[in-house]
């Protein structure tokens, strides 16, 4: 049991070890260089709502209407510089999209929201003016003559039915299908450039798509392409994202601005600085707290309380996407006082054990056992509660705070239930066996007389 223990507690040493680096220093950890995204009640920042005006679509092109909207909405904003920009799809006609950090323009606001089409581009090798220019090179866009009259290929000729498979080696492909007019197009513009050569690129606006490696999308030609085509070469992220918007590769419906705000991020700061001081001071008032009543007992456990904390912030930095908003904080702050709440458990349990006249290794293994099936119901029961609250925030309610409070207690919930089960039970267990395992009173409350 105490070699077993031992190893426990080596893993625990790592594992706090490995999260202090991730945590510290906060803006920017030692160990993957995260920082905690903050949500714009704490970081300040730009929050705007479209309505988009679904009248010229049928009922079950809304859904895919809307997901088009959003794809191009994102494309647009990665420009900006926008860390972790929040774009939901709210209700049933509207998009709202959270700018932590930033303030744009009334102009730039219009121009997320402008209704115009993917253009396809190809390189200038010669004098020509360039109409788009990357570290790719200068691009024109790519145009033919159709019955006499110039025509640019852009996303309006496209059906709205490409999608992403895989081929008999796995590789990932994007197939795709142009209309009439499109497919006329596509023939002159593909049969002119070298095959495997020259590629052609994509561009929203002023912007070139690009995937989430940064580089712009240009594929090669690999043939010329009629009414339909395969583009390889994208990962399965880029190949789905490119999909949505080449289904609607421009704003499918009109988006008109009917609710904007500036955040100032000059309250977010001061409030985010007060609340780790009043953090801070808490937990050491916790942990004197435990220590004064429960002695050694009480200061493991807030040993593991440190333990946990830092470990969920770990887990905040490291969470894909993951923003801290104030109900969000809210969140964790609540689930330190359930990990606090779980030691008590146990401890009294323990103090019931000492009391009957068990051995402190005895009154652990027996504190820690008869307390858990308490604890188990008391998390699973906050765990559904959590579940019900995020459910409910990305659907009917759509708000991000309650879906950030709900993700937050819940990521806490756990951490906190496995430290005080294991954590705190691993530190007790190294006492047993020494000289202070014989000094009961240390571990435990005043014990009365045994009956």
């Amino acid at each position: 049991m105490l070699r077993r223990n031992s190893w426990v507690f080596v893993i625990v040493l790592i594992i706090f070890v490995l999260a202090l680096a991730v945590v510290f220093p906060i803006e920017k950890g030692t160990l993957f260089g995260k920082k905690i995204q903050f949500g714009l009640d704490l970081q300040g920042g730009m929050h705007i709502v479209y309505l988009a005006d679904l009248s010229g679509l049928e009922s079950d092109q809304h859904a895919d209407a809307l997901e088009g909207a959003k794809a191009v909405l994102e494309n647009r904003i990665n420009p900006l510089g926008v860390t972790e920009p929040v774009i939901q799809i709210q209700g049933e006609d509207r998009i709202v999209i959270d700018l932590p950090g930033v303030d744009i323009s009334d102009k730039e606001k219009e121009r997320l929201a402008r209704v115009d089409m993917l253009e396809f581009g190809e390189l200038i090798t010669g004098n020509e003016t360039a109409k788009w220019e990357n570290e790719r090179g200068k691009w024109k866009p790519a145009v033919a003559v159709i019955d006499g009259e110039e025509k640019a290929l852009t996303s309006r000729y496209f059906k709205t039915n490409t999608f992403v498979a895989q081929d008999s080696f796995g590789r990932i492909e994007l197939h795709f299908e142009w209309d009439e007019e499109g497919s006329k197009i596509s023939e002159q513009v593909t049969g002119r450039l070298s095959v495997n050569k020259d590629p052609m690129a994509i561009f929203d606006g002023d912007e070139a798509l690009r995937g989430e490696s940064g580089n712009p999308v240009a594929p090669t030609v690999q043939s010329t392409i009629l009414d339909r085509g395969v583009i390889q070469g994208l990962s399965i992220q880029d190949a789905q994202r490119l999909s949505g918007q080449l289904n609607f590769g421009r704003l499918p419906l009109p988006l008109e601005i009917i609710f904007d705000q500036t955040i100032s991020p000059i309250l977010g700061a001061d409030f985010v600085g007060m609340s780790v001081k009043a953090g801070i001071i808490g937990l050491l008032l916790v942990i004197l707290f435990m220590t004064l009543y429960y002695r050694i007992s009480g200061l493991l456990a807030g040993i593991a309380l440190i333990f946990y904390g830092i470990l969920v912030l770990a887990i905040f930095k490291l969470w894909p996407g993951f923003t801290l908003t104030l109900a969000g904080l809210g969140g964790f702050i609540l689930s330190i006082g359930m990990a606090v709440d779980a030691n008590v458990l146990i401890f009294e349990r323990m103090k019931e054990e000492l009391r009957a006249g068990r051995t402190l290794g005895a009154a652990i293994e027996a504190g820690f056992s008869r307390a858990w099936t308490a604890i188990r119901d008391g998390n699973i029961t906050t765990l559904i509660v959590c579940l019900i609250l995020f459910w409910l925030g990305s659907s009917i309610v759509s708000s991000a705070a309650v879906q950030g409070f709900a993700l937050t207690l819940a990521i806490g919930v756990v951490a906190s239930m496995l430290t005080a089960i294991i954590v705190t039970r691993t530190l007790l267990r190294l006492f047993v066996g020494t000289s202070l395992a014989h000094r009961i009173q240390l571990f435990s409350p005043h014990l009365g007389r045994k009956e």
